[in-house]
């Protein structure tokens, strides 16, 4: 489902280039559970963004569901990410003014879904993540693990085929956490591919399977981070 071959990425700093991923391969087989280990500036965001086509690298081959889209233009990378690809953050990126069930509907506002299908999404998903009796309530009167919910229920609203999760229980509580884990474990159950980007092993250690970013370089041993 996933493969990166020899990715290469580097960013501008003024006048000098700072490499991001140097020669990084990976390959993800469909309904697999990966965690990406690796400590604040190792590389591992950069290697989240590539895959989820928020980015495309300097040099390399990223195939995704047998298609090449390191040379995709943003309107297909675009509409790969609508299609395929469910972000789940670190900041829940709610909208402030609207209650759970409007921003679990936002998105599916922009794909032309009937209201009535709109509907049956939104109330299906924030079942799921146990949110039913939340759906009138706003960011403001939720908890941090509530709003995270609401976020995961937002993305399977869109029913993607892979899921990528950036440090999704950096800003909760322990408790919180597990909840978070719980279900982005059930998901992966499910049958969805999942990729977690994370610095805590203990979050990475729930994952099918880890591997470790250290200088921008990939690694299936412990011993590189």
């Amino acid at each position: 489902m996933i493969k990166l071959k020899h990715i290469y990425k580097s960013y501008r700093l003024g006048d000098i280039e700072v490499p991001a991923l140097q020669d990084v391969s990976l390959h993800v087989k469909p309904h697999e559970f990966v965690s990406v280990l690796g400590p604040s500036g190792s590389g591992k965001s950069t290697l989240m963004n590539i895959i989820g086509c928020l980015d495309v690298p300097d040099s390399g081959e990223y195939i995704l569901d047998g298609e090449c889209v390191e040379n995709c233009t943003e309107n297909e990378l675009s509409d790969i990410r609508g299609k395929k690809i469910g972000f789940i953050f670190q900041q829940f990126n709610l909208l402030p003014d609207l209650t759970a069930y409007e921003n679990v509907e936002m998105p599916l506002l922009y794909h032309r879904i009937s209201a009535e299908e709109r509907h049956e999404r939104v109330m299906k998903t924030l079942e799921q993540v146990g949110l039913s009796d939340r759906i009138y309530h706003k960011p403001s009167q939720l908890s941090g693990g509530q709003q995270q919910r609401v976020a995961i229920a937002r993305v399977l609203a869109g029913r993607p085929s892979i899921i990528l999760a950036d440090e999704p229980t950096g800003n909760l509580d322990s408790v919180s956490g597990k909840e978070i884990m719980d279900i982005i474990k059930g998901l992966w159950q499910d049958g969805n591919t999942i990729v977690l980007i994370t610095h805590d092993i203990h979050v990475a250690d729930q994952a099918e399977r880890k591997v470790y970013v250290h200088d921008g370089k990939l690694s299936d041993k412990e011993t590189s981070v």
